[in-house]
């Protein structure tokens, strides 16, 4: 029978387990594509930006899911609404999964569009505590049905050797949904997040960094991390 995504309101417990098992879904379609996606690294010579897209797409239309014939809309690279289940319920879901690239050097963090976000995000920028709302709305509402927001991040961390880029990691990260915003940043003190990239003065769209040390802190299965480098996988638990 499928449960109502407002009912989770009420059961933050059961909120935590559906993202856990939607991080383990994202985090398996990865783990199985790794050595696809190093060797598309090595060759491809497009931003690593877009090659990270094109993974994370590969990687997951291959693993498959139960979708839902429904179209979401969004700043984020894959977008799927379908149907998650479990032995007690089921429910239907927005899932949103997002692509980042950096160097190794900058593999603690991953920066994020405020239009990513179904949390407030509260932190301490230029001495001045500050709370400016996600766009994503914890709960997504078409054509009278309801869909819970539930958003991952994909990290593939490289290097640059002999003139080709080379994946030596993937991080991959369940940011909390916003109703879960009192467990992981009830203030601008107890934060998950880093001043993001982003000039004020610029008019550059505010960004912000996630944490991925401060988010295993929090809840340490919601970031898993991917060797390339021959060890083999242990989910954090």
């Amino acid at each position: 029978m499928l449960i109502n995504p407002e009912e989770l309101r009420h059961n933050l417990d059961r909120l935590e387990e559906i993202e856990k098992v939607s991080l383990r879904l994202v985090t398996q379609a990865i783990y199985d594509y790794r050595i696809t996606a190093q060797e598309i690294f090595q060759a491809e010579s497009d931003q690593v930006a877009d090659i990270g897209e094109d993974i994370t797409r590969e990687a997951l239309d291959r693993l498959g899911m139960p979708k839902i014939d429904q179209r979401l809309f969004g700043k984020v690279d894959y977008k799927r609404a379908c149907y998650l289940f479990q032995p007690e319920y089921a429910l239907k879901q927005a899932l949103f999964v997002d692509s980042k690239a950096e160097k190794v050097g900058g593999q603690g963090t991953a920066t994020l569009q405020i239009s990513q976000l179904s949390m407030i995000v509260k932190q301490v920028r230029f001495e001045k505590n500050m709370e400016v709302p996600g766009k994503l709305p914890v709960i997504v509402n078409l054509k009278g049905e309801s869909y819970l927001t539930t958003t991952i991040f994909v990290k593939y961390n490289y290097e640059e050797e002999s003139s080709a880029n080379v994946l030596k990691s993937i991080t991959i990260a369940a940011v909390p949904n916003g109703m879960l915003q009192d467990r992981y940043n009830s203030n601008a003190q107890d934060t998950i997040w880093i001043a993001g990239r982003n000039a004020p003065t610029l008019g550059e769209e505010f960004r912000v960094r996630l944490s991925f040390h401060r988010l295993k802190e929090k809840a340490n299965w919601r970031v898993q991390y991917i060797s390339l480098g021959g060890d083999s996988f242990a989910w954090d638990k």
